[in-house]
């Protein structure tokens, strides 16, 4: 299981694309849902944050191993995402893993995660 959170900067003047993105996975939580298997993804949340004057997004995934990268499906929304993703997420910002101390998941959850 690989349990993680990570920072992205949002590109400058995207705050409102972020809105949409967002309100599209909102909206579309079943599809994303179906995705998610494949991906044995199995906690996705996103966490938004201004800082300093720049917007940040944070993923945080348990994930069990052997998933398939999102990169590599063919649904309809992952390409949708992924769309979202390039237009908002700023390339030239190194993506930055906070360090996971303590993970505090109960056998049973983790059993039925597996």
């Amino acid at each position: 299981m690989n349990v993680e959170l990570t920072r992205f900067r949002v590109k400058p003047g995207k705050s409102s694309v972020v809105d949409e993105w967002l309100r599209f996975l909102n909206e579309h939580m079943s599809d994303v849902l179906i995705t998610l298997e494949g991906e044995k993804m199995w906690v996705e949340t996103i966490f938004r944050e201004e800082l300093n004057g720049d917007e940040y997004l944070y993923w945080y995934s348990v994930q069990g191993e052997g998933g398939q990268e999102v990169e590599q499906s063919d649904h309809w929304i992952d390409k949708k995402h992924l769309e979202y993703w390039d237009a908002c997420i700023d390339p030239d910002f190194r993506p930055v893993d906070l360090r996971t101390e303590v993970v505090m998941i109960p056998e049973k959850i983790r059993g039925a995660m597996k």
